[in-house]
């Protein structure tokens, strides 16, 4: 399937820093490339076609991190798991080069990496395609007039649900108690259910868990992180 047009969005948040490595640049001009999703770069390929995730990870399930930051997690679980693909959406080009000089280091070939905003990528993922996905300290946005650019709104939801298998996990961490809030409300409403036996569950991370540099930072700042795990229905 071809789709005519990139619909425009508008984007808030950073796309670069103010200063790149000589070796992350160079991670950028020699490996970006190859690990590219596919035909996702929407100047050169304005037909955008939809992925063929079995061509692209060999029939292997695949699973989706959204903002991957500077790539500790999702790292370790392309490591953990080579047996799943795994593709990381992130449009902050430092995070990118971080995430490249980690892929190097740990030789894995079951990750690809997307610079870019994700809802780019769930125009062209097929209905149905992704077994497990990931929102790890997503920017908060804290003022009330900007929670409309968070995540968990239904212009990113929606779309989650659709490239989302049926029974797949999804896995939300932050330690903003008002972006709990919202997911709570919000992720119900597109089609998931939260998983929790107790409310004392959001405490403890996945038992596959590695911590990441905004982890440490909400601890070190004295704020509390919570998980919440979420099945599509």
């Amino acid at each position: 399937m071809k789709h005519p047009e990139r619909p425009h969005r508008n984007f808030y948040g950073r796309l670069k820093g103010k200063h790149l490595k000589d070796s992350q640049k160079g991670y950028l001009e020699e490996d970006l490339s190859s690990l590219s999703p596919g035909p996702v770069d929407w100047d050169d390929n304005p037909a955008r076609d939809d992925l063929d995730l079995d061509q692209l990870f060999d029939g292997r399930d695949t699973w989706l991190e959204v903002g991957f930051g500077g790539g500790e997690h999702v790292i370790h679980q392309a490591a953990q798991n080579p047996d799943v693909g795994i593709i990381g959406c992130e449009p902050y080009i430092n995070g990118v080069a971080m995430l490249l000089g980690k892929v190097r280091k740990a030789n894995v070939d079951n990750l690809r990496i997307y610079p870019g905003d994700v809802r780019d990528m769930f125009d062209v993922l097929p209905d149905g395609s992704i077994s497990k996905a990931f929102l790890l300290y997503p920017d908060p946005w804290p003022k009330s007039r900007h929670h409309r650019r968070r995540f968990v709104t239904p212009e990113h939801l929606e779309p989650l649900a659709r490239v989302l298998k049926s029974g797949a996990e999804f896995r939300v961490a932050t330690d903003i108690k008002d972006y709990v809030r919202q997911t709570l409300e919000e992720v119900p409403k597109a089609g998931f259910e939260w998983l929790a036996n107790s409310a004392n569950d959001w405490r403890d991370p996945w038992d596959d868990w590695t911590s990441t540099r905004y982890e440490q930072k909400a601890l070190r700042e004295g704020r509390t992180p919570h998980y919440l795990t979420f099945r599509k229905t």
